[in-house]
């Protein structure tokens, strides 16, 4: 059994994607981080660094818990646990990997500071705004250049989609515009989005309404 810490965002929506993709048992812990749930003794137990999503893995092989921070480690670890979702073989391990930090070094800070800037900032930034909107349009020009190669990010598909997933179909919600003429990339989120496993995860955890 495995301990899912987690809230609605993607970051935290790339983990419960690649639970419900492996097939592993968990039970999810809702840190409502709207309600500065992160903050609390218990969950800083788990993650010193405040932030969703964390795993606590019981099922080991020293069969000792196992605590995991840091999305794109949490998809590299349920990976390798299962030998699922990423190569084994050198070149398409390194292949995965370098999509996988494309998408924690690139698309989610730029992303997410786009956003940010753009809907939640009290105050109205002009630069910030066009700062991250063109470096998002940048890195969405890039994403669809590579899958001009293939159906998936990295040949097969892989924990790099899982990352990508829910940050690409987020941002195309709220600003549609960095997506025109990207249709491979429009492609894809058909592709992954319409995956059962994908469906689930997404929905992950449940809130009240």
């Amino acid at each position: 059994m495995i301990d899912l810490y987690t809230f609605a965002t993607p970051n935290g929506q790339k983990v419960s994607i690649a639970l419900e993709e492996l097939g592993l048992q968990y039970k999810t812990h809702v840190v409502d981080i709207t309600k500065g749930d992160q903050f609390k003794p218990e969950f800083l137990a788990i993650n010193p660094n405040n932030k969703i999503p964390a795993i606590v893995d019981h099922a080991t092989q020293d069969h000792r818990p196992l605590t995991v921070i840091e999305s794109g480690a949490i998809l590299i670890y349920l990976a390798e646990k299962t030998g699922q979702l990423l190569p084994s073989n050198a070149r398409g391990r390194s292949e995965v990997l370098q999509w996988v930090m494309f998408q924690m070094g690139g698309v989610g800070p730029m992303f997410g500071q786009l956003n940010h800037f753009a809907r939640f900032a009290p105050k109205k930034v002009p630069y910030g705004i066009e700062r991250y909107h063109a470096e998002s349009r940048r890195l969405v020009g890039v994403l669809d250049g590579k899958l001009g190669t293939g159906d998936y990010v990295a040949g097969r598909y892989s924990i790099a989609d899982i990352a990508l997933y829910p940050w690409v179909a987020g941002t195309r919600a709220y600003f549609p515009e960095l997506f025109h003429g990207s249709s491979n990339v429009v492609q894809w989120l058909h592709r992954v989005g319409s995956r059962p496993a994908v469906e689930r995860g997404m929905k992950v955890p449940q809130l009240d309404k």
